[in-house]
């Protein structure tokens, strides 16, 4: 009978267990998660746009002045308004460049007169009106501002208005009255016997002195 022998153990391995690998197709997938996307970001608030449109609506009328002013306040009352700030400092910028290019306003009668002038002849009648009345707010003695607005109202066609002015125009300068006789804006009184009344010229005038047409104050 043959001797048992112990078997002589391996050193240095350990036999592990193998597990059993798992299958992909074994683990069930979780369900995904459905992400909200983000809100989108809150718009403008009305007072801004309303101010934004403000100054806009001046812009595009060339007045400077209410745009700048609406762009302002935009800016310094909203400043978190990304989407209107940036264009409300170029709108702004540009009211302020034009502001500044654009000539003072006329501040003595000697000024306002001229500058009544000057846009009677271009045609402003109603600039030329507010200049006129301002000045006669400060000295109702002022014939030339008188003269102007008789000639705003005889080419309004209102003849009894120029009629009116022109008249008290003489009153104050009576040599007012031969430049009106030459005045082509009075043509359309020129046959009304109020106005040749108003006109005539002294008795005591030399025939030469009637004769010379004077300098024209309106061209």
């Amino acid at each position: 009978m043959a001797k048992y022998q112990k078997p002589t153990p391996v050193r240095g391995k350990t036999r592990v267990p193998e597990r059993a690998s798992k299958s992909p197709m074994a683990v069930a997938s979780a369900p995904a998660r459905s992400v909200a996307p983000p809100p989108p970001p809150p718009g403008p608030s009305p007072e801004a746009v309303a101010l934004f449109q403000q100054g806009m609506e001046a812009l595009q009328q060339h007045h400077y002045g209410p745009a700048a002013e609406s762009f302002k306040t935009l800016i310094d009352r909203h400043p978190l308004e990304r989407a209107l700030l940036d264009r409300a400092r170029v709108y702004l910028e540009l009211c302020n460049r034009e502001v500044s290019k654009r000539p003072t306003e006329p501040r003595t009668i000697e000024e306002r007169l001229t500058a009544a002038t000057a846009a009677l002849n271009n045609g402003a009648h109603d600039r030329a009106e507010s200049l006129a009345r301002g000045v006669l707010a400060e000295d109702p003695h002022q014939d030339l501002a008188l003269y102007l607005l008789a000639v705003i109202e005889v080419r309004r066609g209102a003849l009894d208005k120029g009629l009116s002015y022109l008249g008290q125009a003489i009153a104050i300068s009576p040599e007012a009255r031969a430049q009106a006789r030459h005045e082509p804006d009075f043509e359309p009184l020129f046959d009304l016997p109020a106005f040749q009344e108003l006109t005539e010229l002294p008795a005591q005038a030399s025939a030469a002195g009637a004769a010379r047409k004077p300098k024209r104050l309106i061209r």
